[in-house]
């Protein structure tokens, strides 16, 4: 073997060895790569849940406030509507005006009943009460609704169903100075209650307490109106507007054709 074949077979083994360094380093370097690849793979599957269970748990969150306020919303609405009705206690600043029947005797000639009390008095002044912006009003602890009656039956007042006598007290919510204002105006009920020796007394109070409704609710004609029938008489309405409107049109020209 010469000396040129030998370093020729040298160079060549050289060679061989650079290129499988190369290609081992090469192989090497791409899995590290793909490992790397895969593993970030793994960490965003991973992120992506958290941040998924994060977005449910969020949007259960919302779905629970907004269920919430809306409860809520219609709790209030539901608690005035029983406080206008009469169904709950009320209670705030406010008047107790009481009416006792007149001790003095009847002059001759003089009818007897006008020295005591009857239903009109108690309803004239449950009106000026309501008109001077009585928010509840009680006699002898009955609540007073629209539905209420108050109407004489022999010697006592009936009330919810309920016999009242005299003494009766009238107890109101509302601004303590403008009610017992409504009943001292000068012509008005406690001066004319006085003129007959009727006793009449009126005191303010920052805690008067009215009781809730507890007579019976029947409604022989009325009805709740479906939704369907508001619609539909909404609709009647504008129908009947829309061809009264036609019917004023036609007759403002009629009227204008024959001034001309």
């Amino acid at each position: 073997m010469t000396v040129k074949n030998k370093h020729t077979r040298i160079l060549i083994f050289l060679v061989c060895i650079i290129l499988g360094f190369m290609i081992t380093m090469q192989l090497k370097s791409h899995n590290q790569h793909q490992n790397v690849a895969v593993q970030r793979a793994e960490d965003l599957t991973v992120r992506l849940k958290e941040v998924q269970a994060d977005r449910d748990k969020l949007a259960k969150e919302l779905e629970e406030y907004r269920a919430g306020r809306i409860s809520g919303a219609a709790q209030k609405e539901m608690d005035e509507l029983k406080a206008r009705a009469g169904e709950t206690v009320m209670e705030g600043k406010g008047i107790v005006f009481t009416l006792d029947d007149s001790k003095q005797a009847a002059k001759g000639g003089e009818n007897k009943n006008l020295y005591i009390i009857h239903d009109e008095d108690l309803l004239r002044v449950i009106n000026e009460l309501r008109s001077a912006g009585a928010e509840a009003i009680s006699l002898n602890g009955q609540r007073l609704i629209g539905s209420s009656e108050v109407r004489c039956v022999g010697p006592t007042v009936l009330v919810n169903e309920r016999r009242l006598a005299s003494p009766f007290v009238i107890s109101a919510i509302g601004d303590p100075q403008t009610l017992e204002s409504s009943l001292k105006l000068r012509g008005g009920v406690i001066e004319n209650f006085k003129f007959w020796g009727i006793k009449a007394e009126v005191v303010q109070s920052d805690k008067v307490r009215i009781p809730a409704f507890k007579g019976k609710r029947t409604f022989e004609f009325a009805k709740i109106v479906s939704e369907e029938e508001k619609k539909e008489a909404g609709q009647a309405a504008a129908d009947a507007k829309g061809t009264a409107d036609n019917q004023t049109g036609e007759s403002s020209q009629k009227t204008a054709g024959g001034a001309q």
